[in-house]
């Protein structure tokens, strides 16, 4: 088996790389983190930043004291260099929240009555669901098979929709295939019927520059948490009309120029225009700073340098798999379209399930399995076909009739080494032709190796 060519560059350094984990044998191995498109390990860099920051810390907007007025100064900082790394618009403006999710939810809060959301079933659950709510009407499009077919599906949907104020939802790349999407293609479709759109670039950010100037979005919104920041922030970023003229996302201090009582006995408020708007409360001043400090590291390190050997790690993994009869890959425009570093497959004869938990309890290696919170997408990817059964199962709740679906998804990117994915082809080509060589069961939902029963692998 060749081994991976990755000279362009080395992996970049992250925090948890030498961590060792036990297998079920005893043993310790180094922890083979293949699970990023969830949450990416945090760049060493961007904790050094947090680090030093640290003993600083101090509140944020209304303190007069010097920490007060250094965290407030790195907090703004941290938002222009989110304006740089997104390519803003003169007149966009950042807002810190707390993920993407969160992003979306504040999206659909400030949405004017009567607004038609056009988003395609395969989205993320977090860009899928924060529309359903009073007011708002939703179109869910079906899964397109190409790029031209995406295009077209949204064309006819926005030509058949009635007049007033619409927006179109959609991904950069899939968390479940990691194929990229036509977001400028389908941004101007959007636009020649009036819509705006939001870019769900959860996934995309990680992995390519995003330029809201070049794929002329109207939001995007990502998390720090999969941008190899630790803590709990994420952003919407973009035009700030429909922000400025909706009701703050959260009512409280920050939020308000002023409060007063009025005669009558009740509370007058003036809110504030602009990211305060909807930043009420003490913000969270490490996790803007660790997003920036991360947005900042990949900037430097350049992005053509961090795709090309990416790219190499992805043609790598799908041809190894490739050479795996028993192994198919899920694609929703086929194996050949782009995508980032995370791919999403079944295993014949084995519960994905039960796969995963092989590969971490007998190898160190964390993947992820399950309908990874695009249940539409995957049901759609799997054809409805069950998984095989097995003493696990799959913890994610099945439809009714359904036994299980579920698939295996692995994810790397920035951080990962050369070895880690060789170590994963080696396991599950292992797997596919030995077998687990201890028993599993299931344990609250989770299947994990049984310690009181091992033995030989199976002939």
């Amino acid at each position: 088996m060749s081994v991976i060519s990755t000279d362009l560059c080395a992996p970049l350094a992250v925090l948890g790389h030498d961590v060792q984990v036990p297998l079920v044998s005893g043993e310790k191995v180094t922890y083979a983190a293949l699970d990023y498109a969830a949450s990416s390990p945090a760049l060493q860099r961007v904790w050094d930043d947090v680090a030093a920051y640290a003993p600083y810390y101090g509140s944020v907007h209304r303190g007069a004291g010097y920490l007060s007025q250094l965290s407030t100064d790195l907090f703004e900082q941290s938002r222009r260099t989110v304006e740089e790394f997104l390519d803003l618009r003169e007149d966009d403006q950042v807002v810190f929240t707390r993920a993407t999710t969160d992003s979306l939810n504040l999206l659909a809060s400030a949405l004017p009555p009567g607004t038609r959301v056009l988003v395609f079933e395969t989205e993320h659950h977090a860009s899928l669901l924060p529309w359903r709510r009073t007011g708002l009407t939703v179109d869910f499009l079906r899964a397109p098979r190409s790029h031209a077919e995406a295009v077209a599906a949204l064309e006819e949907a926005l030509a058949g929709a009635p007049e007033g104020p619409k927006l179109f939802c959609v991904t950069g790349a899939s968390n479940v295939t990691g194929e990229l999407w036509p977001v400028a293609e389908l941004t101007e479709a959007a636009h020649r019927h009036g819509a705006r759109v939001v870019l769900d670039a959860a996934q995309l950010a990680p992995h390519h520059r995003v330029s809201v100037r070049e794929l002329g979005v109207d939001w995007v919104a990502f998390s720090g948490h999969k941008l190899y920041a630790p803590f709990g922030a994420g952003v919407l970023a973009g035009r700030s009309d429909w922000l400025d003229a909706a009701e703050p996302y959260l009512a409280g201090g920050g939020a308000t120029r002023t409060v007063a009582r009025e005669a009558d006995g009740s509370v007058a408020v003036e809110w504030n225009h602009g990211p305060a708007r909807h930043e009420a409360g003490s913000p969270n001043v490490i996790g803007a700073y660790a997003l920036a400090s991360a947005c900042r590291a990949l900037s430097e390190a350049g992005f053509d340098a961090l795709e090309a050997r990416e790219q190499q790690l992805i043609a790598r993994l799908k041809a190894g798999l490739a050479d795996i009869p028993e192994v198919k890959e899920l694609s929703l425009f086929g194996a050949d379209s782009a995508r980032v570093g995370v791919l999403s497959f079944v295993v014949q004869g084995w519960n994905s399930s039960h796969f995963s938990a092989a590969l971490s309890a007998e190898y160190g290696i964390g993947v992820r399995d399950g309908l990874f919170c695009a249940h539409p997408l995957v049901r759609t990817l799997l054809g409805g076909e069950e998984a095989t059964p097995s003493e696990c199962g799959a913890p994610e709740p099945s439809l009714p009739g359904e036994r299980s679906l579920n698939a295996i998804r692995v994810s790397f990117g920035a951080g990962t080494p050369d070895e880690h994915l060789e170590r994963f082809l080696r396991a599950v080509r292992e797997l596919v032709t030995d077998g687990a060589a201890w028993t599993y069961r299931n344990e609250g939902g989770r299947c994990v190796a049984d310690t009181a029963v091992s033995g030989a692998r199976p002939a």
